[in-house]
């Protein structure tokens, strides 16, 4: 269950100021001690240099200058530890300085504190210890930088550290009394292929095969266990969050990066900043969303790194999310979103400790106040960001710099939207390569086009999709239209987008492709207006609900709906159907919007309509069709309504799918936004943020549903 009406406590902003929210006072805070070990192993000293990684060690950086500076729940630097080769002062994470600090922490940690652990680097699958303890057979590793190779005589990896290890560590900390939220930034297995180049060697995946230490295919093929299972189940999670035995034991969170069977990136970030080194995707994602809307709850904050994942295309994994999910993070609650800072001079501009982990980056607009409680309305001028590091920003004045009177604070006023396409190009020199020159030719004469599509060459880190010539694939003269990250599973190239050269002239490709880009820009740019708007709130209460279609009796079966938690990806086959399930709790109605955005990029309009306060909506909208499979999107677009007007309607929206193998005037309000987001002239748009104004606009709230639909067999 989803509520967007967030209520509640916040405590120890510092120098973070919430726009928007009224500070609580005389609410007490946690009691004990805030505690942290971050885990980063980078350069595996028992492998080849190929398989070493460049990100943990930054990984562990970032979050501890975040945990610092934390405003819900500050951590002293003497409670956080480092495990992480490359920093200094750090230790390198072997397996014994692991064992050695999660044993020290369990005995300084007791009720009502708070134990933050993080673990970047490398993981894999392994033949289990204890084959009971695994339905699959199989034991997932963290790996520490001294792995060594598989030993055949007692059927283990020298120094891995098995999950089952890691579940016991965390049970020590927790029968203490300590609370214990723990992320886990690797994966365990996959497939995944590089097939387009994105800068030298900015992507790496965080997985190891167990080839690589030496398993024999024949051990991990005694030990793989099929069970037989629903294929709507996700492998289960590495580490569980069950109570250990006596006491009052503390809660556990715990976040990974993939799910058993996936793996996960690790690439420059923030995608487009100077400054950019390379991160774990999962950990920057989930630090940026934090340092944007601190006091969130775990579940908000997980919905909001699946919703980052789907607007940048970072990824192709599914983060697991599993523990009480409903409290705030880091135990303590807040509301709202960070929009203000104090600002500090500096030369001939202002300084404010927050940066492109807060959403600052160079252009952004930000306005001078007097104070905190200021409406915009009284901004004393306008400045602009210059420059941002992950934690700070410089903003110069547009004009004659004023007068900053103590206590001042600059305030981010709006989130601007681009709705370009940036397309990274393949390799030059095959022949398919050749082909979509001469079409780029082509394409750019069109205005409207020239002005929405931006071609960067191959190895350009930055770009929204890849393009790809593919040899040993199955259309080795076809042009692949890949995610950001450039990756693609041989095992779905039938689900990937390609188009064939062979027998084309220039005109006609350009024709395809530009289609090809406007059906995608349509989808994507949706999914943008909406990561815009999360901040936005309404008394909606909103659930996603699965069901079984009876086909015989054309109907849902009986008792088959089943609300769908928040943060989960429902796994969908073939005849189920998926319902939406709102409450409005207001006083003033709201309208809704349906729409369906598939992993082919169609946009299908499920219906609209107007819940007046206190009513409920529960129906289903969508039945699963074997057309197509992969990782779809139920959005449900909520608007204030103003009185006697028509019902909101985004029907218009609605577009046909992306073809995979191809062979053959703006307005006002949410419709205008939506509207631009289309393939039309206008490149670019912005949403108001700050609801301190004299009269506050009302702005739609967007709910994303992920969903994966998969074939019946799994």
């Amino acid at each position: 269950m989803m509520t967007f009406a967030m209520t509640g406590p916040r405590r120890g902003v510092a120098a973070l100021l919430l726009a928007g929210v009224a500070l609580l006072p005389g609410l007490p805070g946690r009691a004990g001690e805030a505690r942290a070990l971050l885990i980063g192993a980078s350069e595996y000293v028992n492998l080849d240099k190929g398989a070493w990684l460049n990100g943990p060690r930054n990984d562990v950086d970032l979050v501890r200058s975040y945990l610092t500076a934390n405003p819900v729940l500050s951590f002293a630097p003497a409670n956080i530890h480092v495990l992480a080769d490359g920093l200094e002062g750090a230790e390198p994470a072997t397996l014994k300085a692991i064992r050695d600090r999660m044993a020290a922490l369990a005995a300084v940690s007791g009720p009502g504190d708070f134990v933050y652990l993080h673990f970047s680097g490398h993981g894999t699958q392994a033949p289990a210890l204890d084959p009971a303890s695994e339905l699959d057979g199989l034991d997932e590793l963290f790996l520490p930088v001294d792995i060594g190779p598989w030993n055949d005589t007692v059927g283990t990896v020298e120094n891995g550290l098995v999950d089952d290890e890691i579940g016991r560590m965390i049970d020590a900390i927790r029968a203490t009394g300590a609370d214990v939220w723990v992320v886990f930034d690797s994966c365990h297995s996959g497939t995944a292929t590089r097939a387009a180049p994105t800068g030298g060697d900015d992507v790496r995946e965080r997985k190891l095969l167990p080839a690589a230490l030496g398993i024999p295919e024949a051990a991990m093929a005694r030990a793989e266990v099929t069970v037989p299972a629903d294929p709507r189940d996700r492998p289960a999670a590495p580490v569980e969050a069950q109570a250990p035995a006596g006491g009052e034991p503390g809660r556990l969170v715990a976040f990974f990066a993939a799910q058993t069977n996936e793996t996960t990136p690790e690439k420059n970030m923030p995608r487009g900043q100077p400054g950019r080194r390379p991160q774990g995707v999962f950990t920057y994602t989930l630090f940026e969303t934090m340092a944007e809307r601190p006091g969130i709850t775990y579940r908000q904050l997980a919905q909001e790194v699946l919703r980052k994942y789907a607007v940048l295309n970072l990824a192709r994994s599914t983060p697991l999310f599993e523990g009480d999910l409903d409290q705030p993070v880091f135990g303590a609650g807040g509301a709202g979103r960070v929009l203000q800072w104090v600002a500090e001079r500096r030369n001939a501009g202002l300084s404010v400790p927050a940066g492109t982990l807060h959403g600052l980056t160079p252009g952004t607009e930000l306005a001078l106040l007097a104070s905190p409680a200021d409406p915009d309305e009284a901004a004393l001028a306008t400045y602009r960001v210059e420059s941002a590091t992950t934690f700070r920003a410089e903003a110069l004045p547009e004009g004659t710099a004023p007068e900053v009177p103590p206590g001042a604070v600059l305030r981010k006023i709006s989130a601007g939207i681009d709705f370009s396409l940036t397309v990274a190009l393949p390799p030059e020199g095959s022949a398919p390569a050749q082909a979509l020159q001469a079409a780029m030719a082509e394409m750019m004469r069109e205005p409207a086009v020239a002005a929405r599509i931006s071609f960067v060459p191959a190895g350009a880190e930055e770009a929204d999709l890849r393009l790809a010539v593919i040899p040993d694939s199955p259309r080795p003269d076809a042009i692949w239209i890949l995610p950001a990250t450039g990756l693609v599973d041989p095992a779905h190239y039938a689900d990937t987008p390609s188009i064939g050269t062979g027998g084309r002239s220039a005109e006609e490709l350009s024709a395809l492709m530009a289609d090809s880009f406007a059906t995608i820009a349509k989808a994507l740019n949706l999914l943008k207006v909406g990561a815009a708007t999360a901040s936005a709130s309404l008394p909606v209460e909103a659930a996603l609900v699965t069901g079984r279609f009876d086909p015989q009796a054309e109907e849902v079966v009986a008792d088959s709906r089943i609300p769908v938690a928040g943060a989960e990806v429902p796994r969908m086959v073939p005849d189920d159907v998926i319902g939406v399930r709102l409450t409005n709790s207001g006083t003033d109605p709201v309208d809704f919007n349906l729409l369906y955005v598939g992993s082919d990029y169609a946009i299908t309009f499920m219906g609209n309509g107007r819940l007046q306060p206190g009513s409920t909506l529960d129906d289903d909208y969508v039945l699963v069709t074997d057309d197509s499979f992969g990782r779809d999107r139920l959005i449900v677009i909520l608007s204030p309504a103003a009185p006697q007007s028509d019902v909101e309607d985004l029907s218009f929206l609605e577009q046909n799918p992306l073809e995979i193998s191809r062979d053959a005037g703006a307005q006002e309000g949410i419709r205008g936004l939506l509207d631009e987001a289309g393939f039309g002239q206008t490149t670019r748009g912005a949403v108001s943020l700050s609801s301190r104004k004299k009269k506050a606009d009302p702005v739609p709230v967007f709910l994303q549903f992920e969903i994966d639909t998969i074939p019946s067999g799994g």
